[in-house]
């Protein structure tokens, strides 16, 4: 979801040609990026060799592991060393990363959350290897609202519910369209980023603002479920102990940098807006 954004953001900004690695490169995804000039090499962050052919020559990368892939912190882990170790061999000047934080060493092992946990142990190790390496901490995607958050029809009465377990904490969101533009001027800043963690938000808003601006520009009425982590836990869906946990984290208000966002990328949208491009998705509603 971020590759395609940050590959057209980088192009667009003109400072830098751009490779774009992919396991199939037949895919419609990858032929477009063809057609905008974009060189598409096939690789795996499994395989060694071909994540040397694609960062060979290369001043910077940005990486993304995608924890949903196989839902494997350890396999997530070695991808992300095996670029750092790769990145460090050849000289790499910049590595942008798309990182989190390591909740369980951060709780005390109270919160585990597997997919940011081995995100969080990558930017450790890129960092005492001493790779120059920029994480990037997005929020999280308000592409969500499409599928795991989908307001969902109530059983009693013409009203639908938003089942997120925040409570009456905020929790900050960013449409991942917008990711791109924000990592393409921390490339073109590497002095002022190079070595640090940058929060991602365009806002944070609680579950009841969530399901108000849903209310507004659905034309629905849409209300906050007002779910407990331990209730969610309960619902019985895939990962759903995973979700509660990140939320108890998200609870904690880690540092999501708003004001930087925008400056980074000045059109990046609010919820409201993206909700209001985006209303095909709730078709079915």
């Amino acid at each position: 979801a971020q590759g395609g954004s940050v590959a057209r953001a980088i192009l667009k900004s003109k400072k830098f040609s751009v490779r774009a690695l992919t396991r199939d490169v037949t895919k419609p995804k990858a032929q477009a990026l063809r057609d905008l000039g974009i060189e598409v090499v096939k690789g795996d962050l499994n395989d060694k060799a071909s994540v040397e052919a694609a960062l060979k020559g290369a001043y910077g990368a940005f990486l993304v592991t995608n924890f949903w892939d196989h839902f494997s912190k350890e396999k997530e882990l070695n991808q992300g060393k095996l670029v750092a170790d790769t990145a460090k061999r050849l000289g790499l000047k910049h590595v942008v990363f798309s990182g989190l934080e390591n909740v369980k060493r951060l709780s005390g092992g109270k919160l585990e959350v597997p997919h940011f946990d081995a995100k969080g142990e990558v930017e450790e190790y890129f960092w005492s290897i001493g790779v120059p390496m920029t994480s990037v901490r997005v929020a999280a995607y308000f592409e969500n609202f499409f599928t795991a958050w989908k307001p969902v029809k109530a059983s009693d009465g013409d009203y639908y519910t938003l089942t997120l377990p925040m409570g009456d904490v905020p929790m900050d969101g960013i449409s991942v369209a917008d990711v791109g533009a924000v990592v393409s001027s921390i490339f073109n800043s590497p002095e002022e980023f190079s070595g640090k963690a940058v929060g991602l938000s365009a806002e944070a808003l609680t579950p009841q603002q969530y399901a108000d601006v849903l209310s507004k520009v659905l034309g629905k009425d849409i209300r906050d479920a007002k779910i407990t982590p331990e209730a969610y836990e309960k619902l019985g869906i895939p990962v759903a102990r995973e979700i509660a946990n990140m939320c108890r984290f998200y609870q904690t208000r880690p540092d999501r940098d708003v004001q930087l966002t925008h400056r980074l990328n000045p059109k990046v949208k609010s919820f409201s807006q993206f909700i209001s491009e985006n209303q095909g998705a709730f078709n079915g509603l």
